[in-house]
């Protein structure tokens, strides 16, 4: 379990240090609301992870069941989609931009709702568990349901602990970002990387 969980933690905290869309709403929120708005528009993302998860652990373990070499040909086509993603980051232009023009205050009840929202509404999030998760299942003979869970629950937990330290600290970080500009580079092939390693593993 454990030899799954721990390079599934790694990469997923790599690719959520990815300079995407989300983390940096999460960042623009708390240059301009302060910390507590930014951590909970995190919160509602986060959120949305579970509707995620409960679509990809359904689906796929009713497949799993039915079939060893469909699963197979899932884990192929999940390290295929891996590999073109790199290539579309590799593609991509390294300036992180962000921006907080049209940023208005809102409630905390809002913002999460927000957040929840633009998290379940994202298929791409689903498209990406579909072909990150089957590949790190320990015991494909036990419940795969359970395992998607807790994959789900990790991937949850990391990211939640990530965006409020970026809620925490997102003035010393946009600061950051813009004196150095070379980071998005940096950040840019760290995604590369992350990308094709856990193609690699899903396929070996």
């Amino acid at each position: 379990m454990l030899e799954q969980l721990i390079p599934f933690l790694t990469a997923t905290m790599l690719l959520t240090l990815a300079p995407g869309p989300d983390i940096i709403y999460v960042l623009v929120q708390g240059m301009v609301n302060g910390k507590k708005h930014a951590i909970v528009t995190a919160l509602g993302l986060v959120s949305g992870v579970v509707v995620h998860t409960t679509l990809v652990a359904f689906g796929v373990s009713a497949v799993i069941k039915q079939s060893e070499t469909i699963y197979l040909i899932i884990k192929c086509l999940g390290a295929a989609y891996l590999f073109y993603l790199a290539y579309k980051v590799f593609q991509s232009n390294p300036d992180i931009a962000f921006s907080a023009e049209g940023i208005k205050q809102k409630s905390l009840r809002a913002l999460y709702r927000q957040g929840f929202i633009m998290n379940v509404l994202n298929p791409k999030v689903t498209i990406f568990f579909l072909a990150l998760f089957p590949g790190f299942l320990w015991d494909p003979e036990g419940s795969t349901v359970l395992q998607f869970y807790i994959l789900g629950g990790v991937f949850m937990c990391q990211a939640l602990l990530i965006f409020t330290l970026v809620a925490i600290l997102a003035g010393n970080i946009s600061k950051y970002l813009q004196k150095h500009r070379k980071s998005g580079v940096i950040l840019k092939w760290t995604q590369i990387f992350a990308f094709i390693a856990i193609g690699v593993f899903i396929l070996m």
